[in-house]
Order: C-alpha cells, then structure tokens, then sequence
C-alpha cells in the first residue's frame, strides 16, 4: 500500500468514526447514553434510541476505525518523513547518529510544511459536541449530582447521592453502582461541578450541558496550547484534534479527566515563563484530580535539566503558586477530600492484566486481602520499569528546552502509571495525550495508540444498566477476558522496544568514511 493510499485510508477511517461517535451522542438514551430528563435550554435528542446491541457495534466499530485511522496517518507520516531524511543524508547511510538526526529534522520539516485546517474543523467539531449528549459512561451524572449537593450547602465527600433527597430530580438520577458512593474529585473539581449545577439548576440536562461546554473549552485549549508550544500543527491534529478516541473518550465522555489535564499542560506551558504561574495552574490540576500532579514532578525534572542555576527559586516559586490554590480549596472543601481515594486506591478494574492476576491468586489459598495487597506492590515495581523503559524510548523526542523536557516526562510518568495501574479506564489516558503531540513521531504513539484502543472497546457500552442479557455477557466477555491479553500485549511490546532502542544505543558507531 502506497503512502498517498495509506494516508486516504487514515482520513476515510478517521471521518466515518467522528461520524459513527457523533451519531452516538445524538441518539436518543440508549445502552451507553443514560437519559437526562428535559431538556429545558438544551439542546435534546433524537427521537431514535438504537437497541443494546446496535449501540455496542456502533461503537466498537468507531473506536476500531479511529484506532486504525490514526495508526495509519501515523505510519504514512513516519515513512514520509524518513524517505525525505534519507533523501537529504545523501550517500552516508553508514553514519547511524547522522541518519537519526536526519529523520528527525525530516520529520519535522514534514510536519511544518503540512497544510492542515486551522481552527475551523476544530471549532465545527466542538459546535457538534455541544449538540450531544455524553456517553460511555453515567460519570457526568454523578458530577452533576455532586454539583447539586455542594451548590445547596452539602459536602459531597461526605453525602452520596441516594442520602440527599429522593425528591431532587439531579442526584436522584444518578445510576448504579454510585448512588451510595461520595465524591472522588478533588474541590476544584467540585467547585465547577457547583458551578455547572447553579447555572443548569434543578434540570439535569442544563448541568450536565454547561460541564459539556467546560469539556469542550478545554480540549479547544490544549489544541492552542500545543501549538504555542512549538508541537507541529499536523502532530497536533493527528493526535489531539482529530484522534476520535480522544474526542469520543475525553470530549463526547465529557469526563473530568480531561479538565485536569488541560490544566496540566497549560502549567507546563505558563511555568517556562512564570513558574509562580504554572504552580497556581498546576495546583488547580492537582486539584482538579490528585494523580495529575505528575506534571509538577516533571517541571522538577525538566528544571534540574535545564535552569540548574535557577532551580531552587524556581521551584519555591511553582510550590508557593501552587499553595496559593490548593490550600483554600482544601479548607473549602472540608477534611473529607481524601476519604473515597483511599478507599478506592486497592480497586483492580477488569480490563488490566492485573485483574487476571488477583483472580488467580484469590483462586487459591491466598486470602482476597492479601492478593490485593501482592497486587498493589507489584504494580508499584512494574511501573517503576515502565518509567525506565518509556525514558529509554522517548530519549531524543523532545525539543531541547524545559518545556519539551516536561513534556516528555509527563508522557513518560502518565504512561507508566495508567500501563502498571490495578485500577485503570480509558479517560486516565487522556495526561500523556495532551503531552504527546509535543514528542517527535517514535514508537510510543502506536503503544499508546494500542492501549488506548483496546482500552476504549473494553468501556463498551459503559454502563452497568440498559443492557440486554447477551450483550452484557459479550461486552463483560471482551472487558474480562480479551482486552486484559491486549494489554498484556502492550506491555510485552513496550519491554522489546525499549530493548531494542538500549541495543542499538550502545551498539558501536562504524567509522566515519
């Protein structure tokens, strides 16, 4: 298959599995779309609702061709920009250092002189969001539910929905197993969610509509902000923009995560020229989701790097910004913050090769207990290994400046942490994406890419009701026992890879001619 095929491919496949989502997100309440009531100044629904099984096929069948488009366009760009590198090395193919340079700057001139829309597509795209409603899960129910509670003066880290009023027309809408479960969220989170129930009101459909349009500002701004940080604007678009896991995941989801990590990156951005900045941004991410202070460990790491001479006033500078927010949301929020993540730290979601482990060691003598307890350290070991490797295969990738170093060692931190996580979902993926786009073209797209895919066919349809009994016995079928050895399989690559990558770095160079 020819690159110019290839590419048309990439593009056909990537189109029909926007139109597939949208299509989704359009229908009417369905297996992976709960129903939010009227829609008072909303927008609504159609009036057709596809069956248990269509919905299922439909999305799979998105998530699939969005995953092979965006494998695609990825392939042709990386051959296009190696033949022109190797154009430009002329006769010294035995010059491994030169050739790697080559490919790199063949890469980026490739993506530099690339005309790709500007902020049209973009923009049309989110003009479509808006006019969805969120599937793949019932999260966005439970956001607005804790909305409603912290907007009428409760403390939804300590009131679940089903002890609030059966009679409130929010909370009560939110769907098992979370009607007894308190937030999770940190409180700026709960501060949005707050924000978005006091404009929305008692209509559920107008909350969860404005956490949409949140949702949506926010993946517009990491596509801006990739761009001001010098990502090539086709890397940008073939990872951010027009990535319909991203987009169906992140935006038609309309899952925090997202937020969080929109926060995350513009820490990154704004610390390269204020870091007393990027830390009050960072400690709005950091509470937005407690995970995503990953961002701030890899300022540290870009800053130790590069601003040796500045680091200690830049990170007094970033940790003061940070206090800034943090410790009045904190107090706002109350002393129950912390209560639900601790006790949601030793979960083990079906769709991870960890899964396949407890089931086997609880299988036997050991006692549930102490199987957690083997899984939980041996997902701290893994992820340590998974940082060493991902650091290995990233070496290179980045620009030569703080920015680019953060940036990759966002990637580097993320990826390892939702690849060894016991308890992992597809929207944890989203930091390592909006960091991705600033990394050269290598390997670690089609990882990611791999185990964002297996992942989001896993979260088909989403939600624990609405199902028939078959397609929930195939979609727990594929969640259990397919998409675990998908993963497995990530992992196995991610080892060979960076083996390889090791091998050839320390491989002696043949001389020059």
């Amino acid at each position: 298959m020819g690159n110019s095929v290839r590419a048309r491919a990439g593009a056909a496949a990537v189109a029909l599995s926007f139109a597939l989502l949208l299509l989704v997100g359009v229908a009417g309440p369905n297996a992976a779309k709960p129903g939010l009531g009227p829609r008072g100044w909303a927008p609504g629904d159609l009036a057709w609702a596809p069956s248990p099984a269509l919905v299922t096929a439909l999305l799979w069948a998105a998530y699939l061709l969005g995953g092979g488009g965006v494998a695609l366009r990825l392939v042709t760009a990386g051959r296009t920009a190696a033949a022109r590198a190797a154009t430009h090395a002329g006769d010294h193919a035995g010059d491994h250092a030169g050739t790697l340079a080559g490919t790199l700057a063949g890469a980026l001139a490739a993506q530099a002189a690339a005309r790709w829309p500007g902020w049209r597509w973009p923009l049309l795209l989110a003009v479509g969001a808006l006019l969805t409603g969120p599937f793949g899960s019932a999260d966005h129910t439970n956001y607005a539910a804790y909305g409603r509670i912290a907007a009428q003066g409760g403390d939804p880290y300590l009131t679940a929905p089903d002890a609030w009023p059966a009679s409130d027309p929010v909370t009560s809408a939110v769907e098992p197993p979370w009607r007894g479960t308190v937030s999770i969220y940190g409180p700026f989170a709960t501060a949005l969610q707050a924000l978005a129930s006091l404009v929305g009101g008692a209509n559920l459909r107008q909350t969860v509509w404005v956490w949409q349009l949140l949702v949506v500002v926010a993946w517009l701004l990491v596509r801006w902000l990739l761009l001001r940080a010098g990502a090539a604007q086709q890397r940008v678009d073939t990872l951010w923009t027009f990535n319909p896991l991203v987009f169906g995941i992140g935006v038609l989801g309309a899952h925090v995560d997202l937020l969080a990590a929109a926060l995350a990156l513009a820490a990154i951005v704004l610390a390269a020229r204020n870091p007393w900045l990027g830390g009050l941004v960072g400690g709005l991410a950091v509470s937005t989701k407690v995970t995503f202070g990953i961002a701030g460990v890899a300022l540290l790491v870009a800053w130790w790097g590069h601003e040796r001479s500045g680091f200690a006033r830049r990170v007094v500078a970033l940790v003061v910004g940070a206090v800034v927010v943090v410790v009045p949301l904190h107090l706002w929020a109350g002393p129950h913050v912390f209560d639900q993540l601790d006790r949601a730290r030793r979960s083990i979601s079906l769709a991870t090769p960890w899964r396949l482990v407890f089931e086997w060691l609880a299988g036997g003598p050991m006692a549930a207990s102490t199987a957690r307890d083997l899984v939980s350290v041996g997902s701290v070991v893994l992820a340590v290994v998974f940082v060493v490797l991902l650091a290995r295969l990233t070496r290179g990738l980045a620009p030569d400046t703080a920015t680019g170093t953060a940036a990759r060692w966002v990637v580097v931190l993320s990826a390892a942490y939702t690849l060894a996580a016991p308890y992992s979902l597809p929207w944890y993926d989203l930091l390592a994406w909006v960091a991705l786009p600033v990394l050269a073209p290598g390997v670690v797209d089609l990882l990611l890419l791999g185990r964002l895919t297996a992942m989001a066919v896993a979260y088909v349809p989403g939600r624990v009701v609405g199902m028939t009994r078959t397609v929930q016995d195939l979609t727990l079928g594929v969640r259990r026992r397919v998409v675990p050895y998908a993963v497995l399989a990530v992992w196995g690559w991610l080892t060979l890879a960076a083996t390889r990558a090791s091998s050839r770095a320390s491989a002696p160079r043949p001389p020059a001619p």
